[in-house]
């Protein structure tokens, strides 16, 4: 099983902005020094907490400064730009990453940043499924381009304009082919959406906000998309993130993961519970449909969202989820705000270096003895 990071961010509002994309940067070096597999990172245009505007743009600034790890947008929120420009944009990310480059797409949900660039009352799926055609098209089409598909907003053509004898009217590929890796990040509890994922070849990441107890539906839904294109669904193509806090003892790691007034983790739950209550998408939380909006207090979101404590309480805790969900490709780690930095980094070197070698030498002998 491989080991990702993911972050939105969430920062508390009032902190410096230049300070938390610094800190956001080195969590990533950190990330690649340590041998995580890949960084998403989200974007909003409007949001004071999430301050990312540009996930392509911020990751741009860590190539250099990274070896291995892969830069995934986390998401690119194609409703809110064209297609074309996202395309050729994540085309030259992809040669100046020599293929570290993953595209996380979606059509961009935050309500604020529709209506700063007026399609709040469009359909945004409708407008993502249209971008998401063009920018295949761009990528595997070759000049003259002629790209439009029935029903499609987005019409792409050089007639009037083209000189290809002079280059004018070409779109560049990505460098990886046939194209980078697509992720979807899935939110809701037995969505339809990880269906046409499968079909398409996207692959899917389950959010670090939904309880556990629904992620198995995730890939299921994902492995009947598959089938319906007559492919088989690969296992380690699934991510699925996690909110997780390790110490190097059980106490601190309560205090700081959970209990403790300036926690980030308390923070990032408040705010997301606070956020899906007025979008009233509170059911992401919720263990059955018809669960009461009451019963879904910032405590129960803890409890049931957040995995903290020492190294071996934390590989217990993953170990029992998967016994849940089935097996899946990538842990997804969600990066908090760095309330305190040297806890924040010992978690993640804790997870890097102890947990997940543990979790996976746990993998391997249930494997062994069912052989």
């Amino acid at each position: 099983m491989r080991l990702g990071y993911f972050t939105m961010p969430v920062h508390p509002m009032g902190r410096d902005w230049t300070q938390t994309l610094r800190e956001d940067r080195e969590t990533i070096i950190l990330a690649d020094k340590l041998g995580f597999y890949d960084a998403f990172v989200g974007e909003h245009l409007t949001d004071a907490c999430e301050n990312i505007t540009n996930s392509m743009l911020f990751l741009a600034t860590l190539i250099h400064d990274t070896k291995q790890i892969k830069l995934a947008t986390g998401t690119t929120n194609l409703a809110q730009m064209h297609p074309v420009v996202i395309a050729v944009n994540a085309a030259m990310f992809d040669h100046l990453a020599q293929g570290r480059f993953i595209m996380g797409v979606s059509p961009g949900a935050l309500p604020s940043d529709c209506e700063a660039i007026g399609i709040l009352d469009e359909d945004r799926n409708k407008i993502f499924a249209d971008a998401i055609d063009v920018i295949l098209a761009v990528w595997e089409r070759d000049p003259p381009y002629d790209i439009e598909f029935p029903g499609n907003r987005f019409k792409v053509s050089f007639a009037r304009s083209a000189a290809l004898h002079l280059g004018v009217g070409v779109m560049g590929k990505p460098y990886q082919k046939p194209r980078p890796e697509i992720v979807g990040t899935v939110v809701a509890p037995f969505s339809p959406g990880v269906v046409l994922m499968g079909k398409r070849d996207f692959h899917p990441l389950s959010a670090n906000f939904l309880l556990a107890k629904h992620l198995k539906s995730h890939w299921t839904n994902y492995a009947k998309g598959k089938a319906e294109a007559g492919q088989r669904a690969d296992i380690n193509d699934w991510r699925l993130a996690r909110t997780i806090f390790v110490a190097d003892d059980d106490k601190m790691a309560a205090r700081y993961g959970s209990e403790d007034a300036n926690s980030p983790y308390r923070h990032y739950f408040g705010n997301m519970r606070a956020k899906m209550m007025r979008g009233n998408r509170l059911y992401v939380f919720k263990s059955y449909k018809e669960q009461p909006d009451d019963e879904i207090t910032l405590d129960y979101v803890m409890q049931h969202c957040v995995f903290a404590g020492s190294v071996n309480k934390v590989v217990d805790q993953i170990l029992a989820m998967r016994e849940e969900t089935g097996d899946f490709g990538e842990l997804v780690y969600a990066g908090m705000d760095w309330v305190d930095p040297a806890l924040a980094k010992r978690s993640m070197q804790l997870m890097a270096e102890e947990v997940m070698p543990r979790v996976n030498a746990a993998i391997g002998k249930q494997a062994s003895a069912a052989e």
